[in-house]
């Protein structure tokens, strides 16, 4: 489950819940308003998808403000379904449902590209689109798997000819649409396919080894202020694998002082080779003027100054 948000506004409505299905990828787009309480998005949830599915065993989400709520911490532990939240800065752990997300950004980008005021009515067939297309890793369409029949299929018009000229012109212009998204989206999947291919790596910590931890200071508020954040170093560390979180995820050993969590995904760690000598261990704490502020260990001595 997650939100595409940043659209511009059409027809009353400016965000998209998007909810996948982990077993039939089964998926639908609900628009919303923006801005939305925990409460709206949880009788939205309940009357588009529950009531044709039933309460879910388990919600993977990310970290968004909605799903760390207490009312939909409440709501959810009431009627016995699991949350599962992703770690920080790492969107692969609801990777199915940022991939849907690319994949229906893609498909309006395609559609309504010269009217982006627009796309709320195109968000319907998009969501058939989806639903009826043949997924590699399920062998079948999640429509099928859903429904257990093949879907019907959308008919093109063709050289047919009806004597009411509106919809007429109204079916040809939808196929000379159809047309245009589907070498457009053929494209567009082939090409990010292919460049996310070139990034994945095998990847495999043990506990106790030390790695260098991956940090972005432009992003991360938490982070002390540098002159010039963009030249910042990538890396800090090296910190020691305390835990093993899972197959991905690794809990570290970071200093007392630290203000993020010590959970990380293994794609933001970078494993220490050799004896080299630590750059810099730890963040200097610089005032909001970039005043670096130093603080004594100890007091040697004290001499009073009489006038």
């Amino acid at each position: 489950m997650d939100f595409i948000e940043g659209l511009p506004k059409a027809g009353g409505v400016n965000v998209i819940m998007v909810v996948v299905d982990r077993l039939t990828k089964y998926a639908y787009f609900i628009t919303l308003k923006h801005p939305f309480s925990a409460k709206q998005v949880a009788i939205t949830f309940i009357d588009k998808v529950v009531r044709r599915h039933g309460i879910p065993k388990s919600i993977i989400s990310d970290r968004d403000k909605i799903f760390l709520s207490n009312f939909w911490k409440e709501l959810f532990a009431t009627i016995g379904t699991l949350l599962k939240r992703s770690t920080a800065f790492h969107p692969q752990t609801d990777g199915q449902t940022e991939r849907v997300n690319q994949c229906l950004e893609t498909y309006l980008r395609c559609f309504c590209n010269e009217q982006p005021h627009k796309w709320d009515q195109f968000i319907t067939w998009a969501e058939l689109w989806y639903n009826t297309t043949f997924h590699a890793s399920t062998k079948t369409t999640p429509f099928e798997a859903v429904y257990g029949r093949t879907p019907p299929p959308l008919l093109s018009y063709g050289d047919r000819k009806t004597l009411n000229n509106e919809v007429e012109s109204m079916l040809k212009k939808r196929d000379l649409a159809i047309n245009a998204l589907k070498e457009n989206l053929c494209l567009a999947q082939n090409r990010m396919k292919k460049m996310a291919d070139l990034k994945r790596r095998e990847l495999k910590l043990k506990v106790r080894e030390e790695v260098y931890l991956k940090l972005r200071p432009y992003r991360q508020r938490s982070l002390a202020r540098k002159r010039s954040e963009k030249l910042a170093p990538r890396f800090y560390g090296p910190y020691k694998i305390i835990e093993e979180i899972g197959a991905v995820a690794y809990r570290l050993e970071l200093p007392p002082e630290a203000a993020i969590h010590n959970v990380s995904h293994i794609s933001q760690l970078k494993p220490k080779l050799g004896d080299q000598q630590v750059v810099q261990r730890q963040h200097p704490m610089l005032t909001e003027d970039f005043e670096l502020q130093l603080w004594p260990e100890t007091v040697l001595g004290i001499r009073w100054n009489k006038e």
